[in-house]
């Protein structure tokens, strides 16, 4: 855990690790306004502890790791404030590289790359902007998701409830849409649910209304916590499959979802296309078969529905423990050795 401070430009971040069993830790850095370091520091953890579970499911060698900026995207961006962050990234010699996330562009890492070379998801390496892989994976994963819990073969004629239309939820929209999937979205960005309903025929809905929608896939592709003891109180589709980090409030609430019969597409599992994607950047990158690649998380979230059915557990835990057997048996062998 690093906690970073450079008076001169105002940042104030975390940076969390969470496991480098695997390899080197690789996450994404948010930056949002949050209302206490408490809260930042919560985020962080869980965040990090996400991408390690990720990575292993993924079958990547590559950590757990994440770091956020407390501090108001909109308002505090600069140069000087990306480049003390790429200080702090370099400080730690390798163990953690960073990427864009919520609040945090390709080219805000790009700055931070003029302090440290330890960034990813840019274009100088080859992969670039995650989102459209992120996306992919999450179309991926709702596939899976609809063939095992509806026993449909396609997207096609399906209704999707997506939450958020920034970069992922804006280019799965796409891939939905162009699978011949009905769409409904919202977004407390007004412009971009235009956009949407011109776009894709989609049907806007307001924000708070997007829980209680009649639809086959809750796609939640915003922040987390949605899983809740209130949206519960509303939720009507027998799917919930989406890229936002940490869906579930509490772990109650996956369970929740398994007894009402709900199939829950763990968040970790199908949104790794991004860092799968940063996975195979350098200057070999190929994106077909990087895209190939993540095209696997179908397969990956399949066994998991599977185990789960077999074994009774909800679905996070069915892929919390094939994760921790893929993680702790590369420890186990480091030890060994």
């Amino acid at each position: 855990m690093a906690f970073c401070n450079d008076t001169e430009s105002g940042l104030k971040a975390i940076i969390a690790i969470h496991n480098t069993n695997r390899g080197p830790a690789l996450g994404g850095c948010r930056m949002w306004p949050y209302e206490s370091d408490d809260e930042a520091l919560t985020d962080a953890l869980r965040l990090s502890r996400g991408m390690t579970y990720k990575s292993a499911l993924a079958g990547l060698d590559m950590g757990g790791g994440k770091s956020v900026i407390i501090g108001d995207a909109k308002t505090m961006k600069s140069e000087a404030l990306f480049r003390a962050m790429g200080r702090f990234v370099d400080s730690l010699g390798g163990r953690y590289s960073i990427a864009e996330d919520v609040g945090i562009s390709v080219a805000d890492v790009q700055t931070m790359a003029q302090e440290t070379e330890f960034v990813a998801g840019t274009p100088e390496r080859g992969a670039g902007d995650p989102s459209p892989s992120t996306a992919y994976g999450v179309y991926m994963g709702i596939r899976a998701a609809v063939a095992q819990r509806l026993n449909r073969a396609s997207v096609s004629d399906i209704t999707v409830a997506v939450q958020g239309l920034g970069s992922v939820g804006w280019n799965l929209c796409k891939y939905l849409a162009d699978d011949g999937a009905k769409l409904i979205v919202t977004d407390i960005d007004q412009a971009a649910v235009a956009r949407a309903v011109k776009s894709f025929g989609a049907v806007a809905v307001a924000p708070d209304a997007i829980y209680g929608v009649e639809a086959d896939v809750f796609a939640p592709c915003a922040l987390g916590a949605v899983i809740n003891d209130e949206t519960l109180k509303v939720l009507q589709t027998p799917i919930v499959a989406g890229s936002s980090n940490n869906q579930l409030a509490e772990p109650r609430h996956g369970t929740e979802l398994h007894t009402r019969g709900i199939l829950y597409a763990p968040d970790y599992v199908i949104n790794a296309g991004g860092v799968i994607n940063i996975s195979h950047e350098g200057p070999a990158y190929d994106q077909e078969r990087a895209f190939a690649h993540v095209a696997k998380i179908h397969d990956t979230l399949t066994e998991i529905f599977k185990r789960s059915a077999a074994s009774g557990v909800p679905t996070f835990q069915a892929a919390d423990r094939l994760a921790e057997e893929r993680f702790q048996r590369v420890s186990l062998a480091s030890s060994a050795a």
